[in-house]
């Protein structure tokens, strides 16, 4: 799909159903962009919901499973029920897709059943049981930043409560100054 951001057209690689899971008015729509880069090429693959895009980084964090094969997957498994899948140890279900064996499927349930949460319901990474609620977001935020994982839980302990009481825009800048410090 095409994507027309102020008068300059972007490809978006998206799995199959994407643009039906968007809902709301046609007109204006949100992409969660996930950027991959290689030698030879910048492409963009745009998903309907965060989880989505949660489920294809951890997807292609396994070994021998690109970017095709992890929107093949989530074309047919989003996110959440990606998740289900993996927790249940569902392989049957993983070789149906195709592109999908046997050994890439084990692969995939033995690599990504810590990484994908069956809060996973809502498809997020996994976070270390000291986080405070509602962390997960803040920490997700940070790495996507750049910020190693460790560095990431750090600045989320050093806001305290606030995790759970301000608004993610807020509370990124905050821990930003703390990552600063």
């Amino acid at each position: 799909m095409v994507v027309d951001v102020g008068g300059v057209g972007y490809e978006l690689i998206t799995p199959i159903g994407a643009v039906g899971r968007l809902g709301g008015d046609a007109a204006i729509v949100t992409f969660f962009v996930h950027t991959h880069v290689r030698e030879d090429a910048l492409v963009l693959y745009g998903f309907a919901t965060d989880a989505d895009r949660v489920a294809f980084r951890a997807l292609i964090s396994v070994s021998n499973v690109g970017p095709k094969t992890a929107i093949a997957v989530l074309s047919a498994l989003p996110g959440p029920e990606l998740a289900r899948t993996i927790a249940n140890k569902d392989i049957p279900k993983l070789t149906s897709i195709s592109g999908v064996g046997k050994k890439t499927a084990e692969r995939l349930v033995l690599e990504l059943r810590d990484k994908l949460s069956l809060e996973g319901a809502v498809g997020t990474i996994s976070s270390p049981a000291t986080a405070p609620k509602g962390s997960e977001l803040l920490i997700g935020a940070l790495v996507n930043m750049g910020y190693r994982q460790v560095e990431a839980e750090r600045a989320v302990t050093a806001l305290g409560e606030r995790v759970g009481n301000a608004p993610l825009a807020d509370l990124v800048r905050e821990a930003l100054v703390v990552l600063a410090r």
